[in-house]
């Protein structure tokens, strides 16, 4: 749905607290969000539909800054695939943690949506895939049954990226490219990493101390670490699937073009 600032306040709060229940690639905040939040929400889910009619693309992966992942090296938090509407609007599917459970499931909205959080940065990226990769994304995500093959409820925020005890978001949306790109052949989440290594793709290897992974799964229900393989677990090398991962990999098996970022203009701030 392609939404405009001046859409009243009064609805962009009730789609905001609509969403509230799930999250990905953020904080699991309860608090409403105020005004300052809906509007530039509303702006950035503005600017890029501008940009993504613009780019002639029918199906676009896109994602958002979050969190704050620098002490990772990393820019964004969490993707979705975006494709256009018949009626020329921007909807979004994308797998969406249950607040404070290890549970997840698949979600379909509209731009403001996407973007109506407490955003680590008011900032956009998306890579417009080759015509033919659109195409076979395109039939995917109008299905219904087949954009669902391939959801895993449960759910860590670091799940092995080639393993199946779990499956966190960014997880789901490239399993689910290969699905697309290999409908015969991949039915399973086991056949869709087969075709992820064929095709080159290398997750984030992040470094984390036993004393991280300690304090994050007590802390935290929808984190887990006990689906990866027990040496790299004890060395703290936890390989997971993070949109910068996926962004550079597209461009490396020419998969789509080179990520294209906006930064939100605010309109009307004093």
């Amino acid at each position: 749905m392609r939404l405009h600032p001046t859409v009243p306040l009064a609805l962009a709060a009730t789609l905001a607290l609509a969403a509230l229940p799930a999250h990905a690639g953020r904080s699991c905040d309860a608090r409403p969000p105020d005004a300052r939040t809906i509007t530039r929400a509303m702006q950035l889910a503005r600017q890029t539909a501008e940009q993504l009619d613009a780019s002639g693309a029918q199906v676009v992966l896109l994602a958002r800054a979050g969190q704050d992942l620098t002490r990772y090296g990393l820019h964004w938090s969490h993707m979705a695939w975006a494709w256009r509407t018949p009626e020329g609007r921007w909807r979004v599917t994308h797998k969406l943690n249950d607040c404070g459970t290890a549970r997840a499931h698949l979600w379909r909205q509209g731009l403001g949506e996407f973007f109506m959080d407490d955003l680590w940065r008011y900032e956009a990226v998306w890579a417009v895939p080759a015509p033919a990769v659109q195409a076979q994304l395109a039939a995917l995500l109008a299905d219904a049954a087949r954009s669902t093959a391939l959801q895993h409820q449960p759910y860590s925020m670091v799940s092995y990226a080639w393993g199946t005890r779990y499956q966190q978001s960014n997880q789901w949306a490239i399993e689910t490219l290969a699905a697309a790109m290999q409908p015969e052949q991949v039915r399973t989440r086991g056949q869709a990493q087969q075709w992820l290594r064929a095709q080159g793709y290398v997750p984030t290897a992040l470094a984390l101390g036993p004393l991280t992974r300690l304090g994050a799964r007590v802390a935290s229900a929808n984190v887990a670490f006990d689906d990866h393989p027990t040496a790299q677990r004890m060395a703290g090398h936890i390989e997971t699937v993070t949109v910068d991962s996926v962004l550079a990999w597209l461009v490396r098996a020419q998969l789509a073009q080179p990520p294209r970022t906006l930064v939100l203009t605010e309109v009307g701030s004093s």
